[in-house]
């Protein structure tokens, strides 16, 4: 359609009595919005159909009633306009129309958000714990600019506003530094991917065990004392944190052992070996193998290493295997040795004796064992 016949378009519709020009105006917004809906669907959807999950739905869904009333409102601004009703000449009609349709879009995209964020929580395309931050994130900036706008349209200056709003945030983002470092410490947790929820994981502090819940605030840690531990995340984000859990849910573990100088060192390695094989939750593969490690100062020092299906039986198939261990070097006599130490205690009169020429009494020494 070329200009000259959208200006005899117009021409004929002012043409029209007031109510009849009136209702054209609305009918030929609404024709629009259709056309608008079934052609703008069938392009969007084909732009979109290799999208995974249904977040291009959600949004196509939530657009729709916006539209609909966006274009009423505006059809009917523009029939009173357009037909000099004496509604259209008051001076806030164009403010509240423009505040109607930006609060209107404000609250879909605020549902679009919260509804587009729970359908790809539920496909797992990100965590459950940080949909909140986002949903937070999102909505604060849809309702800021919304205020904004809402502002200007009303000719309110917004240089005070922002000025007040700058020392107010100054003011808060000192009174609460704790809760902002805690959610942008959840937040770079997440965007690190340094653990999930079910993954076990090793603290700074030593402690060990399963994390439970992420939040925008904490960790919370389920240890081996079934004790829940809760750690703000801004520690976290700046701590060692051992995941156990990654990038494979297997782990090896090492059972150190000593045997006297003098083992029959095949043996030992069979013996080891045996109790691995002969342990459960032992995988068999990576296999299990023996590593003669020193010389020590007592016992030539071995270490056993296996491999477990998940990190929550490390403990247990240490427990497990140390037993073992013990049993059979019973009763293959190869002994486990511990160190021991001689101290020889010399009289105090020994050095007077000596000085005379006579002869010291034997000093005696006694074995005294240590660090059984």
């Amino acid at each position: 359609m070329q200009t000259n016949d959208i200006g005899a378009l117009w021409a004929w519709i002012a043409s029209l009595p007031g109510w009849q020009g009136f209702l054209v105006v609305i009918a030929t917004a609404m024709v629009c919005a259709a056309v608008l809906r079934v052609g703008g669907d069938r392009v969007l959807r084909r732009a979109t159909e290799r999208i995974p999950g249904d977040v291009d739905d959600i949004v196509l869904g939530g657009v729709h009633r916006a539209l609909y009333l966006t274009i009423a409102v505006g059809g009917t601004y523009l029939g009173l306009s357009l037909f000099e009703h004496p509604l259209a000449q008051h001076r806030s009609i164009e403010a509240t129309t423009l505040s109607l349709v930006t609060m209107l879009w404000m609250v879909t995209l605020v549902r679009i958000g919260r509804k587009a964020s729970s359908a790809v929580t539920d496909n797992r395309y990100i965590d459950r714990q940080v949909v909140p931050i986002f949903q937070n994130v999102w909505t604060a900036v849809v309702v800021g600019v919304g205020a904004f706008l809402l502002l200007a349209f009303w000719n309110i200056d917004v240089t005070p506003l922002l000025a007040s709003a700058g020392i107010a945030g100054i003011v808060l983002g000192l009174a609460a530094k704790d809760t902002i470092s805690n959610l942008f410490g959840s937040i770079a947790l997440y965007l690190d991917g340094t653990y999930a929820v079910g993954d076990y994981v090793v603290l700074e502090t030593g402690e060990r065990g399963r994390v439970e819940d992420i939040s925008v605030r904490s960790t919370v840690i389920r240890t081996r004392d079934d004790i829940l531990v809760t750690v703000p995340n801004s520690v976290l984000n700046s701590a060692s944190v051992i995941n156990e859990s990654t990038p494979r849910q297997k782990r090896r573990i090492k059972v150190p052992v000593g045997v006297a100088y003098g083992s029959d060192l095949d043996a030992v390695e069979e013996i080891l070996l045996d109790v691995a094989a002969e342990e459960d939750h032992v995988l068999d593969r990576p296999r299990p193998r023996v590593r003669f490690r020193a010389f020590g100062d007592s016992a030539l020092d071995h270490e056993l290493l296996c491999w477990v299906p998940n990190p929550a039986l490390t403990a247990r198939v240490t427990h497990n295997c140390n037993r073992a261990i013990y049993d059979r070097f019973r009763a293959a006599d190869i002994e486990i040795p511990f160190p021991q130490r001689e101290i020889t205690v010399i009289g105090p009169d020994a050095g007077t004796l000596a000085e005379n020429g006579e002869t010291a009494p034997s000093a005696r020494r006694e074995p005294v064992e240590t660090d059984r």
